[in-house]
């Protein structure tokens, strides 16, 4: 038996939608909402509304971004002689925090994964075999999560770059396995790109 008003039931599972968030959750951010000020749930609506509306991948990396190239492909001062290929526009906000990789990035937009049937060709690796064809990558630092998936897909994209004549390495398992680099701190997470080893 549903005990709220239809609009504010609506509410709740729509909250109870989002990753990480259940059922008592989603209820208590609900009724923050209704008994916050209107302009609140106004200003939230709008954020959402607006990114929405103005994101979209990066032509270069894959990255979000809200102009065709995202900030980090137009930052002049970094290395274009290094490529860290990450799973997630959120990794790269976890690689950008430990401060100490000075390269480009390459967004994959996922991992390998026949269970979910995700295979490579759902991921952006044609575009990242594109860009290694420039000539400007030396090394290529895989930083996918240290998972089955992500421990598959650095094996795929090492067998596919080597042959280039390029230089592969993996970030060091400074990291747990099984963790998202996007809950690593940025101590662990710095530790693991400097202890990386070629493949």
């Amino acid at each position: 038996m549903n005990y709220y008003a239809r609009p504010v039931a609506h509410l709740i599972d729509e909250l109870a939608r989002l990753p990480g968030v259940g059922p008592k959750t989603a209820q208590r951010l609900a009724f923050y909402l209704l008994n916050a000020p209107a302009e609140v749930a106004r200003n939230l609506a709008r954020a959402v509304v607006e990114a929405r509306d103005a994101i979209r991948y990066c032509s270069v990396c894959g990255n979000l971004t809200d102009a065709d190239t995202c900030l980090i492909c137009r930052d002049d001062r970094r290395i274009r002689a290094i490529l860290c290929v990450v799973e997630h526009s959120r990794d790269v906000v976890a690689m950008e925090k430990t401060r100490s990789f000075k390269g480009l990035y390459h967004v994959l937009q996922g991992v390998i994964s026949p269970i979910d049937g995700i295979g490579p060709e759902q991921l952006a690796v044609k575009e990242l075999i594109q860009r290694l064809g420039s000539g400007e990558v030396q090394e290529v630092v895989l930083a996918t999560n240290p998972s089955v998936e992500g421990d598959a897909t650095a094996l795929y994209l090492a067998r596919l770059i080597k042959p280039l004549g390029l230089k592969v390495t993996r970030i060091a398992y400074g990291l747990p396995v099984g963790a998202d680099l996007e809950y690593a701190d940025a101590i662990t997470l710095g530790k693991s790109l400097e202890g990386r080893q070629e493949i």
